[in-house]
């Protein structure tokens, strides 16, 4: 494993794609969230079920860069070019995404920066949901009511992180690992241990 918690060129460049091709998902995103909400209309809170694909660079970027800040760098980054995009929540996703890398990283932080294995990536997914249902608690639902919308909101956006944003971006990781791409990073010579 590399202990070198120095970024090298590499590292900024593949962090940088990974948050820019996420920013422009998240853009794409916004619109399929805004598509389902009649398909959520029984039990609005359970449409946070679909949340976890815009957290998902804060977890990928710490398993393939295994350096700190790599989270919170590749979710600020991809929550900017999504405000870029023109956001329908406009330039607030970049407050989201500051607190949204913040929470993968003090996951990958509680590991000290050397395990990126299944129970780090699920942490990160889990801390990741966690700070953004905590901002969405305050910020996006403050006017909703605690037990039948914001509690609910809270638990499912945490549960869907840790699913599609943790065991997701394994997966994700394995099959980038797989292709060679990542043969200049640790991720790449650990492809069975990701």
């Amino acid at each position: 494993m590399d202990n070198n918690n120095r970024w090298r060129t590499i590292d900024i460049v593949v962090a940088s794609v990974i948050a820019v091709a996420f920013g422009v998902i998240f853009w794409a995103w916004g619109l399929v969230w805004g598509a389902t909400d009649a398909a959520f209309a029984f039990f609005p809170p359970a449409q946070t079920l679909i949340y976890g694909v815009w957290l998902v660079p804060a977890v990928l970027g710490g398993l393939v860069i295994r350096k700190p800040g790599a989270s919170l760098y590749c979710e600020l980054v991809a929550a900017i070019v999504s405000a870029l995009l023109g956001s329908q929540w406009g330039g607030i996703v970049i407050v989201q995404g500051l607190m949204q890398g913040v929470g993968a990283e003090l996951a990958f932080a509680a590991f000290r920066y050397r395990s990126y294995r299944l129970p780090a990536a699920l942490l990160a997914g889990a801390l990741t949901g966690l700070t953004a249902a905590i901002f969405d608690f305050v910020y996006w639902n403050k006017a909703t009511d605690l037990v039948s919308y914001r509690i609910p909101y809270a638990l499912l956006t945490v549960v869907s992180a840790t699913v599609i944003a943790g065991l997701g971006s394994v997966y994700l990781t394995r099959a980038l690992a797989n292709t060679g791409v990542l043969d200049r990073f640790p991720a790449g010579r650990d492809r069975a241990t990701v």
